[in-house]
């Protein structure tokens, strides 16, 4: 199955406000959306797993493994000029959102890219009332001072390059959402012990789904 579009991700202007971004609408196009959906796993618990921990359907398995790509890691490399050859990858996914989770934040200094694919219907009031929007914001202190809002549903893809200045949050959301979130790593001390505790716990989590 043809799943995403990369295509389009080529032809995807890189945004400047608040930071350099690419936010692109059905990267899962829209034939494959029903399928992916349905690949996904159900997730009761908060946090973010690491996909090697989760049993995942083909067409899941598919879209992740194009997001882990080669294809994919060049036009990133080139849209935000960045060398990614060798960056060590780290890809979770996430399910639910409770009422702790969209507060305002930068990413670890250990991730030098964010790119986040979001699984979610496009139907619901949630998204609607802006409820687990992600925004792009101006500063770390004020939620509603944001110069892009993108709604977590229909394959939509997030990437940004991290720096000090990429704050992001959302206004709180409690229940699923479904987001694929994957990281190129430094080759820091502190990246890969971040990945050290990542593979961890997909093996403790592939213990205890097996028990």
């Amino acid at each position: 199955m043809d799943i995403l579009d990369f295509e389009g991700l080529r032809a995807a202007p890189v945004a400047t406000g608040p930071f350099p971004h690419i936010a692109l609408p059905r990267f899962v196009k829209p034939q494959a959306l029903p399928a992916v959906f349905a690949a996904l796993p159900p997730m009761k618990g908060r946090g973010s797993f690491p996909i090697g921990a989760l049993k995942l359907g083909p067409a899941a398995r598919a879209a992740i493994a194009g997001l882990e790509g080669e294809e994919f890691r060049a036009i990133i490399a080139e849209k935000f000029n960045l060398d990614l050859q060798g960056a060590p990858l780290m890809t979770t996914l996430r399910g639910n959102s409770g009422a702790q989770d969209g507060q305002i934040h930068t990413d670890s200094t250990a991730k030098r890219v964010t790119i986040l694919l979001y699984l979610n219907p496009a139907s619901g009031a949630a998204w609607a009332r802006q409820e687990g929007c992600l925004r792009l914001l101006r500063n770390g202190t004020d939620l509603e001072n944001y110069a892009a809002e993108i709604p977590p549903v229909d394959g939509t893809l997030l990437v940004f390059p991290n720096s000090p200045t990429a704050f992001h949050g959302h206004k709180q959301f409690i229940g699923q959402r479904y987001v694929v979130q994957m990281n190129y790593m430094t080759t820091s001390t502190k990246a890969k012990a971040e990945m050290r505790r990542h593979h961890l716990s997909a093996f403790i989590k592939r213990l205890t789904r097996a028990a």
